[in-house]
């Protein structure tokens, strides 16, 4: 399943707790001109340094490891700031 909704947890050095949440389906849409761009700017690399694999696996990798992130949390800690960013 795609991702659907990110959520970013954090804590400042005064101990105040912030919570952000980012709907993943409408951020895309907003950001696909760029997306397009992006991929583009991949094939082309791919064919300048003449990687041997397809851009079209290549692309899929990236498919199946967007596919794989619900679940997923990341968190980091420094000193009296904490960061969580869970995947749903």
């Amino acid at each position: 399943m795609i991702p659907q909704l990110v959520t970013v947890r954090y804590r400042r050095s005064g101990g105040r707790r912030r919570r952000l949440y980012v709907p993943v389906v409408p951020v895309v849409l907003v950001l696909s001109p760029l997306l397009l761009l992006a991929v583009l700017g991949g094939v082309i690399a791919c064919r300048v340094t003449r990687v041997k694999v397809s851009p079209l696996g290549a692309l899929r990798g990236v498919g199946r490891l967007l596919w794989a992130l619900p679940g997923t949390r990341f968190e980091y800690e420094e000193g009296r700031t904490a960061l969580l960013v869970s995947v749903r």
